[in-house]
């Protein structure tokens, strides 16, 4: 006699974050040691060190900096720029993506606004922004907001526009509130997206904040890179120029993805 009950089906397990396997860990750490050795080999061999100095010569300028409480200041605000611009651009970017991938009509209205923006160089943005606003707080915001916006809005319309019609049709046939559907259905799909446009246009508002620092900034890390350059004091540039970097990654590898992982922890597990 054939049972009537039935399977009940299996629950995929939430795929959490996995930690990175050891010898990935280990080609990474042997990438860097191999460059502070080249570095090492060249600063001793090729070039006089007060042209390219040692790697102990800059860790000891950068101890100097800590010690003064300027990195403090300057990083403070170079983060503070870059958080109120990069949200404008974020906020501003996320709208018109939306709208462009969802209306052909406001495709057309900002579609060649938003390419020639993408291809630009921001040297070009830096200079202008510099000549309008001076060396006054909002022009780096500005600059900001421009270099970033086309980045974040360009994912956004290949986001919309690869978004699941069929679940769309079906949430309105049901009848579904449009808060509801964006909630569960394109907010969820759109989300690696979203993910991709934060990565390419915060990458975008570090380096166009340093450099329009360089050009006309009274504060910030590019402003303390532009000093050291004046002097000639290349251990004092680099040692500005490398932790700006390290604090970049940081950002980039522990916060950033940290919280990508943990958002998506909801997805199934795909077995290989």
């Amino acid at each position: 006699m054939v049972s009537r009950a039935r399977a009940l089906p299996r629950r995929l397990p939430l795929r959490l974050p996995r930690p990175r396997p050891r010898g990935e860990t280990g080609w990474r750490i042997a990438g860097y040691l191999s460059f502070l050795l080249l570095w090492q080999l060249v600063s001793t061999f090729l070039v006089a060190p007060h042209i390219l100095p040692p790697p102990l010569r800059i860790l000891q300028e950068i101890r100097d900096i800590l010690a003064s409480g300027e990195l403090l200041t300057h990083f403070g605000a170079t983060l503070q720029k870059i958080a109120i611009g990069f949200g404008l651009a974020l906020l501003l970017g996320v709208a018109v993506g939306i709208a462009m991938g969802t209306s052909r009509w406001w495709e057309a209205f900002f579609g060649d606004w938003v390419l020639l923006l993408l291809t630009t160089p921001g040297l070009v943005f830096a200079l202008v922004t510099a000549m309008i606003f001076g060396l006054s707080y909002l022009g780096p915001i500005v600059a900001i907001v421009i270099t970033s916006f086309p980045f974040v809005t360009i994912n956004v319309v290949e986001g919309v526009k690869a978004a699941p019609r069929d679940l769309v049709d079906m949430a309105k046939s049901y009848r579904v509130r449009s808060w509801a559907m964006q909630r569960h259905v394109m907010v969820p799909f759109l989300a690696p997206y979203l993910f991709t446009a934060m990565r390419y246009g915060f990458s975008q508002a570090w380096k166009i904040t340093t450099l329009t620092e360089i050009i006309g900034g009274t504060k910030g890390i590019g402003f303390m890179m532009r000093t050291e350059f004046q002097v000639f004091s290349m251990a004092g540039f680099l040692a500005w120029a490398l932790t700006f970097f390290a604090f970049a990654l940081f950002l980039e590898r522990v916060v950033l993805q940290r919280q990508i992982d943990r958002f998506f922890r909801w997805r199934p597990e795909v077995a290989r």
